[in-house]
């Protein structure tokens, strides 16, 4: 599965980097552990700006980052307030999640789950805020992960999705990742009756790989667990 922070999307901040990394095991779990076991960190540590643009505007609780790699949305959120769970298929993400939290001073406020977003299953446990980025299985697998992360979010709280729209950057990979890429539309039938949409659009930014700026759109899904 694609990756923004961990396994299942890319990693923090700059998800855009994966496309530079070797196709071997991409959607699984082995890949990721290879791509984070060297001592090169793989991604920015920042935040993802839709995250920022998000939360920022929501009472700090409890928070649940699915896809969470080294860490970057997980530390933002710690140092806002919120009580985190950074989740990830991979054990050397979340080893680095975690020395990341410790650099910054939030340990205490994070806690770590090494689970596949695939089979992920909440059992019940909720949280304010349910968020994942850049996470892109294969064969249209985002719908079937959104309803599970829905199922993790508490009344009253929200998730919000976001990862990369088709786009010409995107296409030029391998036919079975261009085609993981997702719009925020294709999410919303995963919902269940008692959400409320909120956000369901491409947002433009730009991105650089290979030293070349590229226009790309966030596909940003932001909905409500009624009370």
């Amino acid at each position: 599965m694609s990756h923004q922070h961990g396994a299942q999307g890319a990693s923090t901040g700059d998800a855009d980097a994966a496309a530079n990394h070797a196709d071997t095991d991409f959607f699984e779990p082995a890949g990721w552990e290879d791509r984070y076991a060297g001592d090169a960190t793989m991604w920015s540590g920042h935040a993802n700006p839709q995250l920022v643009a998000e939360a920022s505007r929501l009472a700090a609780g409890t928070a649940l980052d699915v896809g969470c790699g080294e860490g970057g949305d997980v530390v933002w959120l710690a140092r806002q307030g919120w009580r985190v769970t950074g989740a990830d298929f991979a054990a050397n993400g979340l080893a680095r999640a975690a020395s990341h939290a410790e650099r910054a001073g939030v340990a205490d406020a994070c806690d770590w789950w090494q689970v596949d977003a695939r089979s992920f299953d909440a059992e019940g446990r909720t949280w304010d805020l349910v968020t994942t980025h850049f996470l892109h299985p294969p064969e249209a697998g985002m719908v079937a992960v959104t309803a599970r992360l829905a199922a993790a979010v508490a009344p009253g709280g929200h998730l919000l999705v976001v990862g990369h729209a088709p786009s010409p950057l995107f296409t030029q990979l391998d036919e079975r990742r261009a085609n993981a890429m997702w719009h925020a539309a294709d999410l919303v039938p995963a919902l269940p009756d008692d959400f409320e949409v909120l956000v369901v659009e491409e947002r433009a930014r730009t991105a650089e790989r290979d030293g070349v700026t590229h226009e790309i759109e966030d596909a940003t899904l932001l909905a409500r667990r009624r009370g």
